[in-house]
């Protein structure tokens, strides 16, 4: 009678814990700064795991791409915004993980929307790249994504840092120093509309400057992994025309120990929903599995293959 008794309970307490959710799986997500379009959409990203996917998913605000593929390689973090390129350099070991060495615990899941290479100024003498010579300019953390952003473009014309004043800021503290006059331009490198220059277009006169023509043929020239790009007439406040730049990709990595059965439910849960998420998100628009499986430079998480297989795409994984 104890034996039955002792099944029953446990039987019982087993059925209250998966009533609960006892069983769902738990993933923390790191994006990017508070005023960036990770965060945001990240956010949007992750009530659509968590609804659809039952996989809790906490959002945090990070420093961006690279602290993200460490967080995920150390194991406190499961998923990841980051940019292409900085996925590249991880991969590779090379550039700012080039002291550390490759970094090889992540895997895509896919490939999210076009992060544009945006120049933001307020200083009406500087119209190209070139201008920027002798000017206090912002090109992000040493050694982050907008980091490397800028000094590809700066090499691309034919400068080095040493042809400016580089000022090292956050996409916040760019925004407040071209506010307050400390700096003359920012490189600023997210999805368009970026939140911290739509409030800087509103309240001042601030603006892009194009990178293109020879500039940007050279920059796609040596790094394959620019693309050009097209910021339409009025995606900020008071630019009446289109200004062309170049773009990397916004990418979701996973780590490689999740299991594929939580990676194909996650990638389910986003690219069966693109429409709804698009409503909540601009960014939600470029979501495709196209978009999602082209351009990538390291292996997919075996459960992101799985769903993109029953799209009728392959892609690699390892």
């Amino acid at each position: 009678m104890k034996k039955i008794v002792s099944v029953v309970l446990m039987l019982a307490l087993v059925l209250a814990l998966a009533a609960c959710g006892g069983g769902a799986s738990k993933m923390t997500m790191g994006t990017g700064g508070t005023s960036g379009t990770y965060y945001a959409f990240g956010g949007v990203l992750g009530q659509y795991i968590k609804n659809h996917a039952g996989i809790d998913v906490t959002v945090v605000s990070t420093d961006g791409s690279k602290a993200n593929i460490e967080s995920i390689d150390a194991g406190d973090y499961q998923l990841g915004t980051v940019q292409s390129d900085v996925m590249a350099y991880a991969w590779a070991g090379t550039r700012s993980f080039e002291s550390i060495g490759a970094i090889k615990t992540f895997r895509v899941v896919a490939g999210l929307y076009a992060e544009s290479v945006q120049l933001v100024t307020m200083d009406p003498e500087i119209k190209s790249v070139k201008d920027l010579a002798g000017k206090n300019v912002s090109i992000g953390a040493p050694g982050s994504g907008v980091y490397f952003n800028a000094i590809d473009v700066l090499t691309a014309a034919g400068m080095t840092e040493d042809d400016i004043k580089p000022q090292y800021m956050s996409f916040a503290d760019s925004a407040d120093g071209l506010k307050d006059g400390k700096i003359d331009a920012a490189f600023i490198v997210a999805g368009a509309p970026t939140a911290a220059i739509t409030e800087l277009c509103t309240t001042n006169s601030a603006y892009l400057v194009p990178i293109d023509g020879e500039i940007a043929d050279k920059l796609m020239e040596t790094s394959p992994y620019y693309t050009a790009y097209t910021i339409p007439a009025k995606t900020y406040p008071g630019q009446d025309e289109d200004v062309v730049t170049v773009t990397v990709k916004a990418t979701l990595i996973v780590s490689a120990d999740a299991s594929e059965e939580d990676v194909y439910e996650l990638t389910k849960a986003i690219f069966d929903n693109t429409a709804a998420i698009a409503a909540e998100n601009g960014k939600g628009a470029e979501l495709s599995v196209e978009n999602a499986t082209s351009g990538m430079t390291a292996p997919f998480h075996a459960g992101a293959a799985k769903y993109f297989a029953e799209k009728g795409v392959t892609v690699t994984t390892e």
